[in-house]
């Protein structure tokens, strides 16, 4: 009756409060009256009401929630004594067990030789000092003293291997995804690079001397680089388990495009290695010095939009450094970059931040990672390939391989600027 009478007096408040908007619905608790309200709502008007309406609402609802949670206990105990009336009221009909001494219905306890020879009055009178030795234990013959067939004396159980592989832990590919790619059929990307570019355009009087402007072409050259790896395997491997072949083309699939990942990044320029960004001459750097790290970030930013003419489209950062940034607060403790019950953007200064394990841990990257600036080419890629090393034919093993060709060019090095000192 509690609970019926609480939940009357709430929805009357909220009927007689409700008011439709454009919007949709809301309440203004200011109109609310009601007998069971304190003395002092009625003294007051405006927001000032509202408020305390809203403070009885809220305290009546806790009040209905202890009622609600008080009656289901008390429904639940009900529950229990219905369930339990029934199955008295049941038959039961499941087979009694041999030897129980309560009409079958609990099992017969099992006991060990031993434990039937000690508990015998006969040895209990023997170990109290009495002279008769013989004990006859009417319920133990050669069936009850046969070795029990089980797994250590029968068949061992046979368990078969699901053919999951649980990968090892490695660095997944990072920043191939957001490079841009071209095809090239020969050994080097050879272009020209406009070094001088003067415009002295000027406003010029009847008869007077053209002004001069000057502009300076310079060939450069990216040499296409080669990436490979391989494995030895034997024929019985290869014969014998259906996957591994797959297995291992994954493996070696993957493995270079991880190894390209990362010369795209750290590459020195050393043949057989690839001019990684941050090896090209010509990029950019901005230091952090006593700035906060969002602050350099985004004056590298400015300067690949100033100096290299490119605004920027990327930042690549190692995990660790983003770390930093996604837990900044402010004096007051809360996280800048969003709550923590939440996954948080992904993004600086409007940029989409790429996590990169291959760049230096205290050194980001602020790129224009646009078809105008860099070009991954691909010469051709990865091909898989088996065949016999030194002994191998004789020895029933082959090596399988696997390797692809690509060039990079930085077409534009001041589109890119280091952030160093993170």
């Amino acid at each position: 009756a509690k609970l019926e009478e609480k939940r009357a007096q709430l929805a009357k408040v909220f009927s007689d409060t409700k008011v439709t908007t454009d919007d949709g619905s809301t309440y203004e608790f200011e109109k609310a009256e009601a007998d069971w309200f304190p003395d002092d709502v009625a003294k007051l008007e405006g927001s000032a009401k509202s408020s305390r309406v809203c403070e009885i609402v809220n305290a009546a609802s806790d009040e209905l929630n202890d009622l609600q949670d008080e009656y289901n206990v008390r429904l639940k105990a009900e529950d229990v004594g219905t369930a339990l009336a029934k199955r008295e009221r049941e038959p039961v009909n499941r087979p009694g067990f041999p030897g129980a001494g309560d009409g079958g219905r609990s099992p017969a306890e099992i006991k060990t030789l031993g434990a039937l020879v000690t508990e015998h009055p006969t040895f209990k009178a023997w170990a109290a000092g009495g002279r008769d030795g013989q004990i006859v234990l009417p319920d133990i013959g050669l069936a009850e003293l046969k070795t029990l067939f089980q797994t250590t004396a029968g068949w061992v159980p046979e368990s078969t291997r699901t053919g999951r592989v649980v990968d090892a832990v490695t660095r997944p590919l990072q920043i191939i995804d957001i490079m841009p790619t071209g095809q090239t059929g020969m050994a080097a990307v050879v272009y020209m690079e406009e070094t001088t570019r003067t415009h002295n355009a000027a406003e010029t009087n009847e008869g007077a001397t053209y002004p001069e402007s000057e502009f300076v072409l310079t060939q450069r050259s990216s040499t296409v680089r080669k990436i490979a790896d391989s494995v030895p395997v034997t024929d019985e491997q290869l014969e014998d388990v259906a996957m591994v072949s797959s297995y291992l083309d994954g493996r070696l699939n993957f493995g270079v495009m991880q190894r390209l990942d990362t010369q795209i990044i750290s590459g020195d320029g050393n043949a057989p290695n690839l001019d990684g960004i941050t090896n090209v001459a010509g990029i950019l750097t901005q230091a952090k010095g006593g700035d906060p790290t969002p602050d350099a970030v985004y004056k590298a930013m400015t300067k690949t939009r100033v100096t290299g003419r490119a605004p920027a489209t990327h930042y690549v950062t190692h995990p660790n450094d983003w770390q930093q940034i996604r837990l900044l607060r402010t004096a007051d403790g809360i996280y800048i970059w969003g709550n923590p019950s939440d996954a948080g953007p992904e993004r600086i200064w409007g940029l989409p931040v790429v996590q990169n394990e291959a760049l230096s841990e205290g050194t980001g990257l602020v790129g224009s990672f646009q078809l105008a600036w860099i070009t991954l080419f691909e010469r051709r890629g990865i091909v898989i390939e088996r065949g016999f090393v030194n002994t191998q034919f004789i020895e029933g093993e082959l090596t399988i391989r696997a390797s692809g060709r690509w060039a990079l060019v930085l077409y534009r090095p001041p589109a890119f600027c280091t952030v160093t000192g993170i």
